[in-house]
This record gives C-alpha cells, sequence and structure tokens, in this order.
C-alpha cells in the first residue's frame, strides 16, 4: 500500500487479494453461490483451506530468516532447523523487529529503541523502565529452555546441540515474527493444526488465551507452553530433553506481570469506545466503520468497546464450503472448530491472517468472511472495511 507502513514506520503494508480464484468464477458469482454447491462443486478457493505445516508429518517450530539472524548474532545460538526452511516470503510477514508499547509508560512510545529483545540486551534496554519483578518475568520469557527440536538430543532438528528456544523467540517484542508450530494437543499427526504465532499485545484485556485452548488466565497460558506446546504434548519426551517447569507462585507470576503491561500500537483516529472520531477518520474509513458494525457483521465478535474482540470462541463451520478428508502437503483437512477471536487492534501489523496464517493480507481476510459469512458486500463496502481496518 503505497505510504502505509506497519506501527514501526519500517515495513509496508500489502495491499490487495492474494488468494487464486478458480478458473471461470469472480468473487460475486462464487459469493452468490450456496455453501453446498460450492462444496459440490470443489470451488472454495484452495487459499481458504486449512493451511498445512510446511513440513506437516513431522510439524514442530519453524523461524523466519530474520530471527534466526538477529538471535544468531546477538546470542550466537541456532534456531535453523537443517530439514525444513520457513515457507513465507519476508514482505508478507510482520514488521521485524516489531515496536514495543507499555501500558504503564505509554508516553515513552516504542521502548524497543528499534531492536530485537533479547537475553543479553533486555537489562539495559528495559531498566529504570518496568519494575524488578517485571524485569525477572522478562528475563524468564527471553530465556531458552529444551524444546522439542531444539534441544541436546540425537533426535533435534538442529546442527549443533541446542539450549532450546525461548518465549520471545516467537512473540518477537512480544508481538509475532509469524513464526509457526503445529498444535500440541491434537491427534492423529495428520488432522494437527497449523498454529501461527499470536501477539502478545492488549494481553491485559484478554480473559481467553490459546487459538484452540480456551485458556482462562495468562498464567495458565504461561504453564500450559512450557509443559505441552514445546514438547507436543509428550511430558516422556520432556522429561528426557529437559522438561522446565516453572514455579507457579513466583516464576509464572513474574512472566504474566510483565506480559500483562504490552498495549496496542497507537490509534489516534479512534475515541475512548473504540470508534471513529470524525474529525480524524476519512469518508471511506467511516463508512467501513458503518460495515463493520452492520452489514458485514463484524462487530458481533469483534467488539469495539472491548478491543474488537468478545472474549470468546466462535466455530465458523468453514466444512460447509469443503469436502472433510482432503489431504493437502500430509495435512487431512477436517472442520476447524472452535477458535478465539482475536483482537483486531492493530490488525495491520499481524499478517498473515487467521489461526493458523492462510490469509496473506486484509481483503484476503474480507474476501473469506465476506463468503463465510454471506453478508453479500459489493466491492466499494470490502474497499471500505479494509480502509477502516487500517486505522484500528
Amino acid at each position: 500500500m503505497p505510504g502505509l507502513t506497519m506501527s514501526g514506520g519500517r515495513k509496508a503494508v500489502q495491499e490487495g487479494v492474494r488468494v487464486k480464484l478458480p478458473a471461470g468464477e469472480t468473487w460475486e458469482t462464487l459469493s452468490a453461490k450456496s455453501p453446498k454447491d460450492i462444496r459440490d462443486q470443489s470451488l472454495l478457493p484452495k487459499g481458504f483451506m486449512p493451511l498445512p505445516h510446511v513440513k506437516h508429518a513431522t510439524g514442530g517450530q519453524v523461524f523466519p530468516e530474520n530471527q534466526i539472524g538477529e538471535i544468531g548474532r546477538d546470542e550466537q545460538r541456532d534456531l535453523r532447523r537443517f530439514d525444513v526452511d520457513f515457507d513465507l516470503p519476508d514482505h508478507l510477514t510482520p514488521e521485524f523487529p516489531p515496536p514495543i508499547f507499555l501500558t504503564t509508560r505509554p508516553e515513552l512510545g516504542d521502548v524497543s529503541r528499534g531492536d530485537l529483545l533479547t537475553i543479553k540486551n533486555f537489562y539495559e534496554y528495559m531498566n529504570g523502565i518496568i519494575t524488578p519483578v517485571q524485569m525477572e518475568g522478562l528475563r524468564l520469557l527471553l530465556t531458552p529452555f529444551p524444546q522439542e527440536e531444539f534441544n541436546q538430543t540425537e533426535d533435534r532438528k538442529v546442527a549443533s546441540q541446542s539450549l532450546g528456544v525461548a518465549c520471545l523467540d516467537c512473540h518477537s517484542n512480544f508481538h509475532t515474527n509469524a513464526a509457526f508450530h503445529l498444535t500440541p494437543d491434537v491427534r492423529p499427526q495428520a488432522v494437527r493444526f497449523r498454529l501461527d504465532t499470536s501477539s502478545l499485545r492488549g494481553l491485559f484485556n484478554q480473559q481467553i488465551h490459546g487459538s484452540k485452548r480456551s485458556l482462562r488466565s495468562v498464567e495458565d497460558f504461561t504453564e500450559f507452553e512450557q509443559r505441552t506446546a514445546y514438547f507436543n504434548g509428550d511430558h516422556v519426551s520432556a522429561t528426557r530433553k529437559g522438561v522446565h517447569l516453572p514455579d507457579r507462585p513466583n516464576q509464572v507470576a513474574m512472566m504474566a506481570q510483565m506480559q500483562n503491561i504490552i498495549d496496542f500500537p497507537p490509534a489516534p483516529k479512534l475515541d475512548l469506545f473504540g470508534r471513529l472520531d470524525p474529525s480524524q477518520a476519512s469518508e471511506q474509513e467511516l463508512r467501513g466503520e458503518q460495515v463493520f458494525m452492520g452489514k458485514g457483521r463484524c462487530a458481533e465478535c469483534h467488539v469495539p468497546a472491548l478491543s474488537f474482540m468478545d472474549n470468546n470462541m466462535h466455530d465458523l463451520k468453514l466444512e460447509r464450503f469443503y469436502k472433510v478428508g482432503q489431504t493437502f502437503n500430509d495435512q487431512v483437512a477436517i472442520p476447524d472448530g472452535p477458535i478465539k477471536t482475536f483482537t483486531l487492534r492493530g490488525i495491520k501489523d499481524s499478517p498473515p491472517y487467521l489461526h493458523d496464517g492462510r490469509l496473506i493480507t486484509l481483503a484476503d481476510t474480507v474476501e473469506f468472511f465476506n463468503l463465510v459469512l454471506t453478508t453479500k458486500l459489493n466491492q466499494q463496502e470490502k474497499d471500505a472495511l479494509v480502509a477502516y481496518l487500517l486505522t484500528l
């Protein structure tokens, strides 16, 4: 998008629809068909299907090149797997490193100094800005611990013995770098979901955590990730490779305190209740807000006054549009089931979209929901909706 960057000002926001339509179809003709007709004629665009892991039969955490390079330079720690490469080009992923905004010091703006927080620099950057308790939580979030593919054992997926990975290796600067893995709590392997790394911005307002898991506190999520996601839900493997069980009253609580002060990026066109200020917004953005609140049905789940979420899980029942059981890259397409409502605040900073990153741009996402929710938006309404989302 000409002249439009993510919140740190260093990376362009992508525009346009990238999903390929079936031959002979337009978005208008496709949205006019019933879900049954789309399913029976196999017309659902492949880009709307569940996205497989780049090496689905093996799975595991996969990091983008910029994270691999920065951690290698700063910590001399290797996040590069020898068996698989990251599968999205850099221009389709979030800004790196992303800015950090704090609820406790909003007047400071971005406190990252344009750098990636690591175990080597965090104290220098954050001393005097956060409390000693938060500092200890940050240290733990940046400390590498053994993980399924990154550890000391012979079945690791890195060339040299590894200290492991840190929480903020995926949640770079408490945001996301689009690293992904497979959900640890589904079996068999072929039906496990790819999980894109979600942002930790605005965690203080969230009452539900985990794309599929409905965890009800930051502490639950932090402990769950250490016990389950790091080792694909396999406690035997965790014990052999170096399980890390953080102390709930002390370590986990400190980690949660740090996570709970990470703010959304500024949105100067929004008022105190998450509505556009007419004196600041353009006519197209205001039309987009009307679509968002009305015909588009977006606000039924993404409630502006609740940081554009509803702290619930919803099932879009996308399987109405495709034949369950198809296999793509070793993944069997089963129903997605209930997925939590993600916040839309700062959404332009968080591509790719949906829980598995299958949607590349906001325009793709609008087309996806227009089809799935059968809202029958015209092109002018779709463009206005994208313009509105960019203000959040």
